[in-house]
């Protein structure tokens, strides 16, 4: 295929390498080989989040065969994967950019095109997903489904494309995205699912915290979980008041019992109700404060042929 004839919107591909990576030469050839056959522009960011010395410097030997520039951002410390990829897109330029958050490839090579041309249909954001999931996985997205505003259900993926366009629309909302998925799905912008017959292997280590931030930042299941123990708890509160007023009325309670447990009995139900207001406050300031997050760069270092 002549440059002529390829694509001509500019390609921005981020992989993230994190410790447990392997060596990423053998995905790192057939990413380049698939944008090299379609598209006259593109770039490769590497983002070294502690990943071992080894697979950059065989990443770093194959860059200077590579016939377009290789972008490595070392991180100066293990950062987790959400920041690391959001350094990775902060560097990155082009009007399309695929995320990919580990070189793990169970699926056709060619599915990294067609999500270009699914994007060209009128999609902003496309996920590349497998048929088959672990069930920690499917359990957090149905829970975090049911409890999000957004029209677009989140599941397993294994890379996805984003255009400028939403990448400028989650940024112009939040400085830094926590949960970069959730925040491409609260977007407005659409979104579609490309899927193929496969499972994801490994999965970066820190999951569990990343779906609990995810729970509290992007749903309502915080402040549903807690208005529900409060209910519950008022519920039983007044059940100890009724059971108060009925010992008063039919035995022969202690001298001071009966105000004791009144007052308890309300105090602690009001508790539980100003509790339900302030979770709700607090969860709303978590929201602005992580906004100030940052991630940590040591050094970037770009390799041409």
């Amino acid at each position: 295929m002549s440059v002529t004839s390829k694509e001509q919107n500019f390609i921005s591909a981020v992989v993230y390498l994190g410790a447990a990576t392997p060596d990423p030469v053998p995905f790192f050839e057939t990413l380049a080989a698939e944008l090299e056959a379609h598209f006259a522009q593109y770039e490769l960011v590497a983002v070294d989040d502690a990943a071992g010395p080894d697979a950059v410097a065989a990443l770093r030997a194959w860059a200077a065969s590579c016939p377009k520039p290789l972008t490595i951002l070392h991180m100066s410390l293990r950062q987790g994967l959400e920041t690391g990829m959001n350094a990775g897109l902060d560097a990155a330029i082009g009007d399309y950019v695929y995320e990919f958050d580990s070189t793990e490839t169970p699926y056709d090579p060619a599915l990294i095109f067609k999500a270009y041309e699914t994007a060209q249909a009128g999609s902003d954001i496309v996920s590349v997903c497998p048929a088959r999931t672990r069930d920690g996985s499917g359990l957090f997205y149905k829970i975090f489904n049911a409890n999000s505003h957004s029209a677009y259900r989140l599941r397993t993926d294994a890379f996805r494309l984003v255009t400028r366009r939403a990448i400028n629309r989650v940024h112009a909302t939040s400085p830094h995205l926590p949960y970069r998925k959730a925040a491409y799905a609260a977007s407005g912008l659409k979104m579609t699912d490309i899927e193929f017959d496969g499972r994801l292997q490994g999965r970066a280590p820190g999951r569990f915290g990343l779906a609990a931030d995810s729970l509290v930042l992007y749903t309502d299941a915080g402040f549903r979980f807690s208005a529900g123990i409060a209910l519950v708890m008022m519920a039983l509160a007044l059940v100890e008041l009724v059971y108060t007023l009925v010992i008063f009325c039919t035995g022969q309670p202690i001298e001071g019992w009966t105000t004791t447990m009144f007052v308890l009995t309300l105090g602690f139900a009001g508790v539980f109700a100003i509790l339900t207001v302030v979770i709700k406050y607090l969860s709303l300031l978590v929201d602005l404060v992580f906004k100030k997050q940052r991630y940590l760069i040591e050094s970037i270092e770009k390799i041409q042929k």
